[in-house]
């Protein structure tokens, strides 16, 4: 039986398609995946670090679309100003345990993120910050009396904290930006006690100045009444019959001149002073 042409020859050489097919479409499926995973959007408010096989990348990329090595990990970072409450019992000077409500204020230094994930990881502020903050509020309110926190040393105090915890998360790679005395809470007796003392104190200050100011008033009046005195002591001596008479005289003139003046009589008497009848 003679076979066609198509079956002995063309049809032999004939490529198979599908099994072409396959191989293709996994090419082109690990293409997207791998463009995909070369692309990385970082967005605002953050940064983000590379880590190829724990090879942590010292330039962190910033906000937007980055391309990056499709086996690298990028984690990222918020460099945002973050709050940390803290509640915590502290001692005082007397040795007395307050409680205390703190929060802090913190951002983390971009240029800076691989290093603290590097050398710190990602939850930073639990291994770092939070740590650092317990430790220097205790620090500072031991050497403080109970009675400050309620004052305006609390203030001091605060400042005090600055001072002290900025350095200590600078070298980290993060920033202080503020620390905030929210609340203070005391025993009972001792709240009370405190709140006594300090109304008595503002009482005394209060009555100091008043004594202060009524000393100022006595003051014054002494001067007033002295500067009087010295008056009357200059006018006393110069009122002598001369002075008087003249004095009489321009009195007389000016109510010769008077339209009210109808009668004039001039005394006989050493002055010769006028006598006025009628006054219209």
């Amino acid at each position: 039986m003679t076979k066609s042409l198509d079956d002995e020859g063309f049809g032999r050489e004939r490529p198979n398609v599908s099994a072409l097919a396959v191989p293709a479409a996994l090419g082109v499926l690990l293409l997207v995946i791998a463009i995909f995973r070369s692309m990385v959007i970082i967005p605002a408010g953050y940064v983000g670090v590379r880590d190829l096989f724990g090879n942590i990348s010292d330039r962190p990329l910033s906000a937007g679309l980055h391309l990056i090595n499709p086996l690298a990990r990028v984690h990222k970072m918020s460099v945002r100003t973050q709050e940390i409450k803290e509640s915590a019992n502290v001692p005082s000077k007397e040795g007395l345990v307050l409680q205390l409500e703190a929060s802090l204020l913190y951002s983390l230094k971009p240029e800076k993120a691989a290093e603290v994930y590097r050398t710190i990881g990602p939850v930073f502020e639990e291994v770092v910050v939070l740590p650092q903050l317990r430790s220097t509020i205790r620090g500072v309110t031991s050497v403080y009396e109970a009675k400050a926190l309620y004052t305006s040393e609390r203030e001091l105090i605060s400042s005090e904290i600055k001072k002290l915890l900025a350095p200590l998360l600078e070298t980290r790679g993060i920033t202080m930006e503020n620390v905030l005395l929210r609340n203070i809470a005391l025993p009972p007796v001792l709240g009370a006690a405190i709140e006594k003392k300090l109304e008595a104190e503002q009482q005394s200050e209060q009555m100091k100045f008043v004594l202060e100011k009524e000393r100022r008033e006595a003051d014054r009046k002494r001067i007033e009444a002295q500067g009087i005195a010295d008056f009357q002591a200059i006018v006393t001596r110069g009122l002598n019959d001369s002075f008087l008479r003249w004095k009489g005289i321009e009195a007389t003139k000016d109510l010769a001149n008077s339209p009210n003046a109808k009668i004039v009589v001039i005394g006989s008497g050493k002055d010769g002073l006028p006598i006025i009848l009628g006054d219209k």
